[in-house]
């Protein structure tokens, strides 16, 4: 059987208002790029946004870090941001961070997430978006969802996935080369758990089963500042993450985020606030946040995609949103104060360090 593989790039590219949307006429203008320049090499996509980012879910047999892929994405949003300046749209082609394609966009700015499998009878996966936050973000999700049972039953009732899974974890500090540890799943659990607690350095970059050796899960691993230098904006990570069978469950998946795990990103990049899970196509507002993370779940046969169902739109979500509202407000009352804000070494703007640096000159020893 053909493989197939499943890609979603995705890009911050303009938005109206500030940090809010992408505008209707933006979202148009991929749409008809990737339906007409798509013709013969995308067996199927999906188009839709999250906040103010882009996002191109496609299927197709080129593999992963395929040129031509890639290169269709790139132009996408190279003639996106060309409407987005035109609209006079706020952060006009924000992510695309270099100037000229090069073989793939892995490292140019937007945020990649991709997979070949062997379809199985029956092939439902998650594709998960984020705004407003860091690549980190996923990692609890993802530690309670393939390490623990509180979450994943199957480790309980399904001798399938007993076994475990084995994690890659990319050191995203290490600007270099891709700087990777292969860590087993449950005999390594406190080593995963100790690189895990901290997420703007270590992110999971994908999750193998080791029953039948097949990838599981995906996560994009793009930290913006480490292309451009400095603040352009936050990372918004993607994830793909394949379910059922020899896989946690999608409930299994889903459950650790009511969780809400509090995340960095929010305005400016420079605050702490809970993730939350909200419904697709949605905008941000308060404080340009909170943060959110949308997921979206298919079925494919063959390549073709069958229409999303929307995880986060459900009864039960409310409630969970009700609650992060009600901690993100707890949160903000303290403003600039502490925990609020990202320490000093992950601030990304320049304010408070040239600030310091300023009042360095004035301290004097008391006498």
């Amino acid at each position: 059987m053909a493989k197939i593989t499943i890609s979603v790039i995705k890009a911050d590219i303009g938005s109206i208002g500030g940090h809010i949307k992408p505008s209707q006429k933006l979202l148009e203008t991929v749409e008809n790029f990737v339906k007409e320049k798509g013709k013969g090499l995308l067996i199927d996509y999906y188009i839709g946004h999250t906040g103010d980012d882009i996002a191109i879910l496609s299927t197709h047999k080129k593999g992963v870090l395929n040129e031509k892929i890639h290169r269709l994405c790139w132009d996408v949003f190279v003639a996106g941001t060309k409407v987005a300046k035109a609209q006079g749209l706020y952060g006009a082609g924000q992510d695309l961070l270099v100037e000229a394609f090069s073989k793939n966009v892995k490292g140019m700015g937007p945020q990649v997430a991709e997979v070949e499998i062997e379809e199985r009878p029956a092939e439902p996966f998650l594709f998960f978006a984020a705004d407003k936050t860091d690549t980190g973000a996923f990692n609890l999700p993802l530690y309670l969802s393939f390490c623990d049972p509180m979450h994943t039953a199957g480790f309980i009732l399904a001798p399938q996935i007993k076994k475990g899974f084995k994690f890659f974890i990319m050191d995203v500090s290490y600007t270099k080369a891709d700087r990777i540890i292969e860590l087993n799943a449950p005999e390594e659990l406190y080593n995963i758990a100790t690189l895990l607690r901290d997420p703007s350095r270590f992110v999971v970059e994908s999750i193998f089963s080791r029953a039948t050796g097949e990838q599981v899960a995906v996560a994009s691993t793009t930290r913006l500042h480490n292309v451009a230098g400095k603040y352009v904006g936050k990372d918004d990570p993607v994830m793909l993450i394949r379910t059922q069978y020899n896989f946690p469950a999608t409930g299994e998946v889903l459950s650790p985020y009511t969780i809400t795990p509090v995340v960095s990103g929010f305005l400016r990049g420079s605050h702490y606030g809970p993730l939350m899970p909200v419904k697709k196509n949605s905008q941000v507002s308060f404080f340009d946040g909170p943060p959110i993370v949308n997921c979206l779940a298919f079925s494919v046969k063959s390549g073709k995609l069958t229409e999303p169902a929307d995880v986060f739109d459900q009864p039960y979500w409310e409630y969970v949103r009700e609650e992060v509202s009600e901690e993100t407000e707890e949160l903000r009352r303290q403003g600039f104060f502490g925990s609020a804000m990202v320490p000093e070494s992950e601030l990304e703007y320049l304010g408070i360090e040239k600030t310091l640096k300023e009042l360095e000159k004035r301290f004097i020893i008391r006498k």
